[in-house]
């Protein structure tokens, strides 16, 4: 087996898009994250999986707040964005919510603490604790086979 052949068998399992943020000083930083998941309701906690060649791994190793932004449809190009490769003509929305920032208008925003970290090969698995949420309407964009998709009715 190569790399090549792992990436896409990886890619045939469709996925939702967050950008994980955090303050740095006095700017705002993110990151593409699709490598993410729901772990425990009691106590509420969540997992995302961090490159350790990304340029925030540095930052999640510091600091144990960040926010998760679920990205809508509408919010597409944010992803490739965060992911550095695109740029934009506006500046991105961010909103405060329990001490960390969130992407405005995403479908949904998490508030979240690092309470365990495991590496799991050339990745650092962020364990953490789900501080605040905030819910709204609208449909994901999702990444499927190396391109973005979108839900639609039958």
């Amino acid at each position: 087996m190569d790399e090549r052949l792992f990436r896409d068998a990886m890619g045939k399992f469709a996925t939702g898009i967050t950008v994980v943020s955090m303050y740095d000083k006095d700017e705002t930083i993110g990151m593409t994250v699709n490598a993410f998941m729901s772990l425990s309701l009691d106590p509420m906690l969540v997992a995302v999986s961090i490159d350790e060649r990304a340029s925030m791994y540095d930052n999640f190793k510091s600091k144990k707040s960040f926010g998760i932004s679920m990205l809508s449809e509408s919010q597409q190009e944010l992803s490739s964005y965060f992911a550095r490769q695109i740029e934009l003509d506006y500046d991105v929305k961010f909103l405060d919510q329990a001490g960390v920032p969130v992407i405005e208008g995403a479908l949904a925003n998490l508030s979240c603490e690092t309470v365990q970290e495991v590496k799991a090969g050339d990745h650092k698995i962020f364990i953490a604790k789900v501080n605040d949420i905030a819910v709204n309407e609208g449909d994901p964009v999702i990444y499927f086979g190396s391109n973005y998709r979108y839900l639609k009715e039958k």
